[in-house]
């Protein structure tokens, strides 16, 4: 009668080991697309963002752009965490001698990323957008 008890045990364990690795593997890093959503209504546009995570500290680009008669170039992330999933950071673009801080936030979630951006509009309010980025295959 012990050996079925020892067997169900057995498969239990297994199963938090198994789960407790596959989070501890759960990494932000890679690159990662998106659509930015457009200001006022425009179409939004194709973005790629390759992240690192090495002892703990997240790093990466947001690749540049065409964005209608502008060129973005890439551009560090800034100011970013990333702790139990859930990822931080920051991206400042000059333009025009003005400095513009689009905030980001997400919760990693297997292969894709779903939060929020926070970035300054053209009449001094804040504009929040979702963003859902994918990581590429």
């Amino acid at each position: 009668m012990k050996s079925p008890t020892r067997f169900f045990a057995a498969i239990l364990a297994a199963c938090f080991i198994c789960a407790a690795a596959f989070a501890a593997d759960a990494s932000p890093a890679g690159t990662w697309k998106f659509t930015q959503p457009g200001r006022g209504g425009n179409p939004g546009t194709e973005r790629t963002l390759k992240l690192e995570l090495k002892e703990g500290n997240l790093t990466g680009t947001l690749m540049g752009t065409q964005g209608g008669q502008f060129q973005l170039p890439d551009t560090a992330i800034g100011n970013a965490s990333y702790k139990d999933g859930a990822l931080a950071f920051t991206v400042e673009v000059e333009f025009n001698g003005n400095k513009f801080v689009s905030k980001y936030a997400g919760k990693l979630e297997g292969d894709g990323i779903k939060g929020s951006i926070e970035r300054p509009g053209r009449d001094g309010n804040i504009q929040k957008s979702d963003w859902n980025a994918a990581r590429a295959k």
